[in-house]
């Protein structure tokens, strides 16, 4: 192989301090699903956890690590950009809210035209945009 073909999956991992401070904003929040969990704390000494949308080629892979969260500092322009080819309802952003995430300006005005920003609990930014992609 000398190339990244179309249908590979893209696991997009990053530490976090509160796992379940996550798995409420993506899970209850957000609405991805549980894709997997470790059950308890694994041989290589991090609890994970997978979710994303059932049968989509992502996900997201959340790892218990307080001291590499700690070093982690998400940017303005570390983004998750999610284009849904539709504004996202008042009702889907109340419950992000609800469950630890918080609206934002974006720091390029291109996303507050085209989208909502959302930070999560560990400061990472989702943008839900209404534009589609491709």
């Amino acid at each position: 192989m000398d190339s990244i073909p179309a249908t590979a999956t893209v696991r997009i991992a990053r530490p976090t301090s509160d796992l379940a401070a996550l798995e409420r904003f993506w899970v209850d929040g957000v609405g991805l699903e549980v894709l997997w969990r470790t059950d308890g704390v694994p041989d290589h000494g991090h609890e994970l956890l997978m979710v994303g949308p059932a049968g989509a080629g992502w996900h997201l892979e959340l790892v218990a690590d307080a001291q590499a969260a700690q070093e982690s500092h998400p940017g303005p322009e570390d983004l998750l950009v999610l284009y849904l080819g539709e504004p996202a309802g008042q009702e889907w952003v109340a419950r992000i809210r609800a469950h630890g995430g918080t609206v934002v300006p974006a720091h390029n005005p291109y996303w507050d035209t085209w989208g909502v920003t959302i930070q999560d609990p560990d400061g990472y930014l989702l943008v839900l945009s209404h534009r589609t992609w491709g």
